[in-house]
């Protein structure tokens, strides 16, 4: 008996690819672990290259899918990884609040973003492990704030071990982008009724109308 033919994309209204980046260890994995599972551990072992989850939610009566990539913090990947930069549509800048390096490296992420990645990407800064005491904290929540004020970006503080705004992170960037993307397809449809309709009303010897959407 014939296998029956595959679901057509009728399961979802927008799909949106992000990416995970930041340092080796600052617990990229672990965020998109309790995004997609709702699970959390403590023995994972360090991403080798490049690696992905899907979750489908609901946003404003909309069904997103949403394709996260988990990369390779390490430097000896980072030539695997640059190669999905050109297809995400949004990127999480992910550093450890217990680690001061991680929260300095992030402008060398934001420098292989805008060497690597399309022109109109959503971005977002995220500071993890914000459960840990505070004698161990390297970076103050107002140091976070600053750099994103600094790119003009979204910052939140998450643990992926207590679920602290794992969703509201994910949730913010899913609908920052569903909203460019709605936006991008409104302002196409406008000029093809206009090209495509013109009114029957207007004789023939009018001059043309011109349009509002192709003026200078």
């Amino acid at each position: 008996m014939a296998a029956p033919p595959a679901r057509a994309r009728a399961d979802y209204d927008y799909l949106i690819k992000l990416l995970l980046i930041g340092d080796s260890g600052v617990g990229k994995s672990c965020l998109l672990l309790r995004f997609s599972d709702d699970s959390f551990t403590t023995s994972f072992i360090t991403t080798i290259g490049i690696d992905f989850k899907i979750r489908t939610v609901e946003l404003d009566g909309k069904r997103i899918k949403l394709q996260i990539w988990d990369t390779a913090g390490q430097e000896r990947f980072r030539t695997i990884t640059t190669a999905y930069y050109r297809g995400a549509m949004g990127i999480l800048l992910v550093y450890d609040v217990t680690d001061e390096s991680s929260f300095n490296n992030i402008r060398n992420w934001i420098r292989n973003i805008e060497q690597h990645a399309s022109e109109n990407v959503n971005k977002i800064l995220v500071g993890n492990k914000a459960d840990m005491d505070e004698s161990k904290r390297a970076v103050p929540t107002s140091k976070g704030q600053a750099l994103a004020d600094e790119y003009g970006i979204k910052f939140f503080e998450t643990s992926a071990k207590t679920n602290l705004n794992v969703e509201q992170v994910f949730f913010s960037i899913a609908k920052d982008i569903k909203q460019r993307l709605a936006e991008t397809d409104s302002k196409a449809e406008p000029q093809t009724i206009k090209i495509s309709k013109p009114d029957p009303a207007k004789g023939s010897t009018a001059a043309p109308e011109k349009s509002a959407c192709c003026g200078s």
